[in-house]
């Protein structure tokens, strides 16, 4: 397992799968979404940090991803945390903290100054509890999921 400090992104073919597999399984398919809705353009930007913490697997096994998220630069300043996602049996074992803690200390290392990010009603508290402010109501996604723009000063 990679320090708590260190969470790398997805190098291998079945890393990227296993990476892209969580993001639909928890931000998408629960809400009938298509596979393949959970990429987007800015996943291929060079400036864009990808992390993935996997199960403990056996030699001859497939990668399972168990958190993952993205920062994405969005100007000289600022960057955006997306596609934050814990496998639901990985929940509220610290792995989104880690991801989290690790895109932050890569936009720091980036000279950003700022963090924005758009939470589920749900994660607010998460957020919250590692030093984001709710700015205001952001979107609600697929017409159900009310979010919300939340803001950190790095």
């Amino acid at each position: 397992m990679p320090s708590p400090a260190q969470v790398p992104p997805p190098r291998t073919p079945a890393e990227w799968a296993a990476y892209y597999q969580l993001r639909y399984a928890v931000l998408r398919q629960p809400w009938q979404q298509p596979p393949g809705s959970e990429r987007c353009p800015a996943d291929d930007e060079p400036t864009t940090v990808h992390a993935l913490l996997l199960a403990e697997e056996g030699p001859n096994e497939a990668p399972v991803a168990l958190a993952v998220g993205m920062l994405q630069r969005t100007d000289a300043h600022r960057g955006q945390i997306r596609f934050m996602a814990v496998a639901p049996h990985a929940a509220g074992t610290g792995l989104g903290r880690r991801v989290l803690e690790h895109l932050e200390a890569q936009a720091r290392a980036a000279g950003l100054a700022e963090i924005l990010l758009h939470a589920r009603e749900s994660a607010v508290g998460f957020y919250t509890r590692l030093g984001y402010a709710v700015v205001g109501p952001s979107h609600t996604l697929f017409g159900v999921i009310p979010h919300f723009l939340m803001r950190k000063q790095l």
